[in-house]
């Protein structure tokens, strides 16, 4: 047998700084995102302009500089920190004579490696499938690199001559499997509510930790890798409260900065995850330097979703990194370490304030023929004191929010 081994990418990095967000964060970005996606960074390229060129992204000079850049490192592989048009690839490509790929499609290239369930690989496909769509006319050297590497992995069509028509069939296709897939989820959801279960959102930048403390609060065993993206697909688990409450503590798809439309739209179904919770578990990363970029980033997003008025409580993550703490915090804030445990019982303590009650006290007369429902009650909550009177069984309970709609015309004065 003969081993065939794909070429390791040694990749340069371009952007065009026309002021519009801070470039050197972005490039920084989009060299861990490089890294994830299996790429070694050999350099990092930007242009001042007042806008970016129509026709090569950056102008024909720094063209030339980038070719012989990329010749003296032996680079075979540029990326460019900008969604670049058909022609632009094309032109891009004739001009240094190297594959060219764009930041959305590293980072499709990133969820094609990453998706684990059905859903995720169809959003992924379908992610992948719409961006190449109007692309199929410039993706010259990548649609020619038969032999794989970013940009041309993935769970979908490993044919990338694939015309038009057959590309919106496939599209077609999959919008309609997820469609059938959505329906199921929502219908889950529905009878998570209908049962009384209360959710929980772990909502956060990429690589801050979400699943590390998932893993840490509820032994779930989900992947938690140092890389972006380790977590596409939502994990669920059971988490038992300090008042004795148990929620369902959901794991989401990490943010990140300008993140590809085509990527919201197709992982919509997994984001709104986020949007149904009863509560936002939102995880940062206090030790980054970009730590409040990110949590801009992040609750823009899920504003995006419509989950601006659900209520959110904040975790400081990677507290153990820092040198020292912070004098004061916000309510509602929690400094945490999921790594060493640090702040994860005030963590649980602040969840269980933040979450509505899911008990009340009430004084109930049940006539005789209603008696049943004490044991419902008794069941789901706690009785401290029952009288059989000649009107029916008085109780003074705890009584889950679950059924309390049913007790309201039965409420006794006193």
């Amino acid at each position: 047998m003969i081993e065939i081994k794909e070429e390791q990418e040694r990749a340069i990095l371009v952007a065009v700084d026309t002021g519009a967000y801070d470039v050197d964060i972005s490039l920084n970005e989009l060299g861990e995102l490089a890294e994830t996606a299996g790429a070694v960074v050999l350099g990092k390229i930007s242009q001042k302009r007042p806008a970016v060129d129509k026709a090569t992204c950056v102008g024909s000079g720094m063209l030339e500089q980038i070719k012989s850049q990329a010749a003296a490192l032996e680079a075979n592989l540029l990326i460019f920190d900008h969604e670049l048009t058909a022609s632009q690839l094309r032109n891009i490509e004739d001009a240094v004579g190297l594959a060219v790929v764009d930041r959305t499609t590293l980072i499709l290239d990133i969820f094609a490696q990453r998706a684990r369930s059905r859903e995720g690989k169809l959003q992924v496909e379908l992610a992948q499938q719409k961006y190449r769509l109007p692309r199929l006319m410039g993706q010259g050297t990548v649609l020619s690199r038969l032999g794989g590497g970013i940009g041309t992995r993935g769970p979908g069509e490993s044919k990338l001559e694939s015309d038009r028509r057959h590309i919106r069939r496939r599209i077609e296709s999959l919008e309609e499997q997820l469609r059938d897939l959505k329906r199921q989820r929502s219908t889950r959801r529905a009878r998570r509510k209908k049962d009384g279960v209360v959710t929980v959102a772990i909502v956060g930048y990429t690589n801050v930790g979400k699943s590390t403390l998932l893993n840490t609060l509820t032994d779930a065993g989900v992947l938690a890798e140092d890389k972006l993206f380790a977590t596409l697909d939502p994990t669920a688990r059971a988490l038992t409260l300090p008042d004795g409450r148990t929620v369902m503590l959901i794991d989401t798809v990490g943010l990140v900065r300008r993140l590809p439309h085509q990527l919201v739209e197709a992982f919509q179904s997994t984001l709104e995850e986020a949007a149904d919770a009863d509560l936002l578990l939102h995880v940062c990363d206090i030790s980054s330097p970009e730590a409040d970029d990110q949590i801009e980033v992040t609750r823009r997003l899920l504003d995006e979703l419509g989950c601006a008025d659900t209520p959110v409580v904040t975790a400081l993550n990677k507290c153990d990194r820092l040198e020292s703490m912070p004098a004061a915090i916000g309510s509602g804030t929690v400094l945490i370490s999921a790594k060493t445990g640090y702040g994860l019982d005030r963590l649980l303590d602040a969840l269980a304030k933040a979450l509505p009650p899911s008990q009340l006290r009430m004084k109930l007369l049940l006539p005789y023929d209603k008696a049943a429902l004490a044991a419902e009650i008794r069941e789901s909550g706690k009785i401290f004191s029952e009288e059989y009177t000649p009107d029916g069984l008085f109780l003074d309970a705890l009584v889950s929010t679950r059924i309390s709609w049913k007790l309201e015309d039965l409420q006794a004065d006193g």
